[in-house]
């Protein structure tokens, strides 16, 4: 008994130690995969950091040994531009946002470890403006135009493996105008430097597809572009996670490859989360290269799960539910920052519009930066996401028709790969107003690129439809007549949607471009059911007009093509056959400002002004496009005694409102018919005027607007109260001019002095006045009927910034935010 109790010991240690041993194993191949994973694998590095900047031409710079010593140290991405004086003689002319264009040169040194000698190195830029050349250690690599388009170079040949190395791009916007809007200038988008083992997944080399999807079960198709020098026997294997990062499906597969091949693997997931513009839930599939146990690569693709469908009679259906497009156009600047890219000013933009009560985003009139999608992925917009701006004919003296013939087919590839696994992007637009529309005899020169440009698309992909946005919509448009779209695109002609489907029986319609209104935040011509036409017709000057170069915020103004907005809404209300609007503009824009001549210098087409102020119609929108509860009352209260104004009320979730003068009632007001706002008009006299809605007879909101005294003091707002400190993330300030009892002053234009203590800049000031030539570098600002903003960038330490408002004679402010 004691030798079998001993020998139950004995074996009971050797189990044991059996289990340690097979434990400790299974923890060596484990950490091997893991060191693997890290030190083999795919390595994408953030390449914005540290560059040097030379605004000018200079002789070598190419060249690694040349001296940049003096040259300015700044990370990407940048824009020069926004950085000059406006001058109505830049050549860019105001069109182009009366900013100086130029050629500027970029260098950057970096070492790339010996380890990766075996490897490849490539490095991306998602977009350069415009006419880019990069060079590597001398080495010179190439040229690309276009400036909206994202591209690499491979740098392997030419890299020196454990030491240094001089990348240098000489960029060159100096013919001009090469544009009809701002566009920037420089390395303004992301740059990174990508390294992967020989066999791996190709840039952009997935598409990930959903051809069913419901509720219940969804089906993923995953498409793979597998780069592979030697016939290798490896293992494909497919993760799909959701959200929390949970396995929902996986499939591995055993593949004899013989160079370069795409492989296929469809998965199944059951109880999906459905991507809408509601609910925009996203889910990722990582594909993993293996040779034996050794993990060559992992490509991570985002993508979302939905099904869609455009209908002639009944528009669009995300999910199988009937779904408004409700969308605006934006181009790609952000005001006083400029076209340099950056993440918190895109969130700020797509925040405000959301809660706006838009679903979907135009990018006029070329691709955006791959960060903006991704932005548009996570907040649920639904995008057209767009080519060209013209093709082999000009619109202006240097634009991208020089390049056309070259270019468009590798651009036009370029946008498709990158963009088409976008939860977000539903419509490719192959272009806007373009020329071609119009051919007589047998000039059919716009039917043939139609036909081109759809092919090339449908090669990359064949799941979404295409669109052209046409201004001129008659049946002998060359564009419409070529057969080539999936969808009719119409630009404007709110009057003509109802006969959509006499003129293009059986066709689907989207409006890709709509409205043109013309405002001024903050002013007002009277009376206000008085429609300005602005100028009277698109090739003549504008003969009237205001002095002072405003616009009327009360939706009476507008250019001859376009409309009202609340003309557009109830054609658009009026038409479920049309998918879609697409509002020009969501935000006002550097450039294109129509209907004025300098000293204008940017657009009046913003429901939102350049600054970020929304205007008085972006209440209107809200009370249309929102269930939530919107009263919004204007004009201010301060006019001259015996005036007579127009007071207007847009409201929603309410029967009536009630305005009251002083406490005096001036009668309630509901909306009749498809009006979209109730108006009173009133005999002007100080003090405070007050609105009601009611529903039911029960009160639902107030809103008052007192008659503000002179200006006291200044008042400060944040958009956000702590920041990354990331050398990246801002922060919005607000600087509100007010009276001593705490009312704005409408038409205050006190010059307000912004600065900060701690771990942050001021990189940027603006007020929303288009006809502003104070350098958006300033510190200084002049408010803007009331108002003014200072951009704080934050630097890379964690704490404070305190951000000072300071004017003579009135009491200043300040506010902190937190950096982490």
């Amino acid at each position: 008994m004691i030798r079998l109790k001993n020998m139950i010991i004995v074996r009971s240690e050797f189990v044991k130690k059996r289990m340690l041993l097979r434990f400790f194993i299974f923890f060596l191949v484990l950490f091997s995969i893991q060191i693997t994973v890290k030190g083999q694998g795919r390595n994408t590095e953030n390449f914005n950091k540290n560059w040097k900047f030379n605004l000018g031409d200079v002789s070598g710079a190419e060249t690694p040994e040349f001296k940049d010593g003096a040259w300015r140290v700044l990370n990407l991405p940048h824009d020069w531009s926004i950085e000059g004086k406006f001058d109505k003689d830049n050549p860019a002319t105001p069109g182009g946002g009366a900013l100086p264009g130029g050629i500027g040169w970029y260098r950057k040194t970096f070492s790339v470890p010996q380890s990766s000698k075996t490897k490849q190195v490539f490095v991306e830029f998602d977009g350069v403006y415009k006419n880019s050349e990069v060079w590597i250690n001398g080495h010179y690599l190439g040229k690309r135009s276009n400036g909206y388009i994202a591209f690499s170079y491979e740098l392997t040949p030419y890299l020196n493996f454990g030491k240094q190395n001089t990348i240098a791009v000489k960029v060159d916007n100096s013919k001009q105008p090469n544009s009809r809007w701002y566009s920037g200038s420089g390395i303004y988008r992301a740059v990174k430097l990508l390294t992967v083992n020989k066999t791996h997944v190709a840039a952009w080399g997935t598409f990930i597809t959903t051809p069913k999807a419901s509720q219940q079960l969804a089906t993923v198709s995953v498409e793979i572009n597998v780069i592979n020098p030697q016939n290798n026997s490896i293992v494909l294997k497919t993760i799909v996670k959701n959200q929390n990062g949970t396995v929902v499906a996986q499939q591995q597969q055993i593949l004899k490859i013989a160079g370069n091949q795409k492989l296929k693997q469809t998965l199944q997931v059951n109880n999906p989360k459905l991507w809408s513009d509601e609910s925009p839930t996203l889910y990722t599939a990582e594909s993993q290269l293996w040779k034996g146990n050794q993990l060559l690569d992992v490509y991570t693709t985002s993508f979302g799960i939905r099904s869609f469908e455009f209908s002639a009679e009944k528009g669009f259906f995300l999910n199988g539910k009937n779904t408004q497009i409700k969308g605006v156009c934006l181009h790609h600047d952000f005001g006083a920052l400029g076209t340099a890219f950056n993440k918190s000013a895109a969130i700020r933009q797509l925040t405000l519009l959301k809660e706006m009560g838009c679903n979907g985003i135009r990018t006029s009139h070329n691709p955006p930066a791959s960060e903006f999608l991704n932005l548009c992925d996570s907040l649920g917009f639904i995008v057209m996401d767009e080519a060209f701006d013209m093709w082999a004919k000009k619109k202006s003296d240097f634009d991208y028709h020089l390049d056309w013939e070259k270019w468009h087919k590798k651009d036009l590839e370029n946008q498709i790969l990158r963009d088409r696994n976008h939860a977000s992007v539903f419509v490719w637009s192959t272009g806007n107003e373009i020329q071609e529309q119009w051919g007589s005899g047998a000039d059919t020169t716009g039917r043939v690129i139609a036909r081109e440009l759809t092919a090339i698309v449908k090669s990359l992909d064949p799941t979404r439809p295409i669109t052209i946005a046409n201004n001129d919509i008659n049946l002998y448009n060359n564009l419409i007549k070529s057969g080539a779209m999936d969808i009719i695109g119409y630009n404007y002609n709110h009057d003509k949607w109802q006969d959509f489907a006499k003129t293009y029986p059986g066709k689907k319609l989207i409006v890709t471009e709509s409205t043109s209104a013309l405002q001024t935040r903050g002013h007002y011509d009277m009376p206000s059911d008085s429609i300005r036409i602005w100028p009277t017709a698109w090739d003549k000057p504008l003969l009237t007009g205001n002095n002072d170069f405003t616009c009327s915020a009360y939706d009476n103004c507008r250019t001859p093509w376009g409309s009202t907005h609340e003309a557009t809404l109830k054609a658009f209300n009026k038409n479920p056959q049309v998918s879609g609007i697409f509002v020009w503009t969501g935000f006002d824009y550097l450039g294109e400002p129509t209907p004025y001549p300098w000293p204008a210098r940017s657009s009046y087409f913003g429901i939102i002004d350049l600054a970020g102020f929304p205007k008085d119609s972006y209440y209107l929108y809200k009370s249309e496009w929102t269930d939530k509860p919107v009263l919004h009352v204007f004009p201010h209260w301060n006019w001259q005694a015996g005036q007579t104004i127009d007071v207007w009320a847009y409201y929603s979730q309410a029967d009536e409102v009630e305005l009251f003068l002083n406490d005096k009632s001036l009668g309630k007001k509901s909306k009749q018919g498809d009006d979209m706002h109730v108006m009173w008009r009133v005999n002007y006299q100080p003090g405070t005027l007050k609105a009601i809605s009611r529903k039911n007879g029960k009160i639902i909101l107030e809103k008052e607007i007192k008659t503000a005294g002179k200006p006291a003091k200044i008042v400060l707002e944040t958009n956000k109260t702590i920041i990354n400190a990331d050398e990246k993330d801002l922060a919005f300030i607000t600087a509100s001019v007010l009276d001593a009892n705490g009312n704005v002053v409408p038409d205050a234009s006190n010059e307000i002095t912004f600065s900060v203590e701690g771990e942050g800049e001021i990189v940027a000031t603006d007020n929303g006045d288009p006809t502003s030539h104070e350098s958006f570098q300033n510190k200084t600002r002049k408010a803007f009927n009331g108002l003014a903003l200072a951009v704080v960038k934050s630097g890379k330490k964690s704490g404070e910034i305190t951000i000072k408002a300071t004017v003579g004679g009135l009491e200043g402010d300040e506010i902190s935010i937190g950096t982490k």
